[in-house]
């Protein structure tokens, strides 16, 4: 039988600071616009009307997770990014404490809330 598993799952036993810092993630997220959220054993996913655009989830050092954007950045808190379409990039993250919760990667969020919404499908 098939596990099914809860954002809770991937909570329990984190470090609290990390946990909060997933928390602040998740707002940052879900005050988009209309979200849900799909949880595996690997992540959390967040998808849109169309698809999945991020994911987010605590770990030993942070808060690891994924952005579907239509361009490449360059940034410290980027640790890889593979193109996945020749008009979608998947950028991995790496969130070390609430000062990386800053406007750039607000818009950065926006971007990937847009990707989920089908904006990668326009033009």
């Amino acid at each position: 039988m098939d596990r099914t598993w809860s954002v809770e799952d991937h909570l329990e036993g984190a470090d609290p600071a990390h946990v909060a810092l997933y928390r602040q993630v998740e707002a940052l997220v879900l005050a988009q616009g209309p979200v849900e959220v799909s949880v595996s054993k690997t992540t959390i996913t967040f998808k849109g009307r169309r698809r999945g655009f991020a994911g987010a989830r605590p770990t030993r050092t942070g808060v690891r997770g994924y952005l579907d954007l239509m361009r490449v950045v360059e940034d410290p808190r980027i640790t890889n990014v593979t193109p996945y379409t020749s008009r979608l990039f998947v950028h991995q993250y790496r969130l070390t404490g609430p000062q990386d919760l800053d406007e750039t990667f607000a818009g950065w969020v926006h971007e990937a809330y847009r990707v989920g919404e089908g904006d990668h499908l326009l033009g």
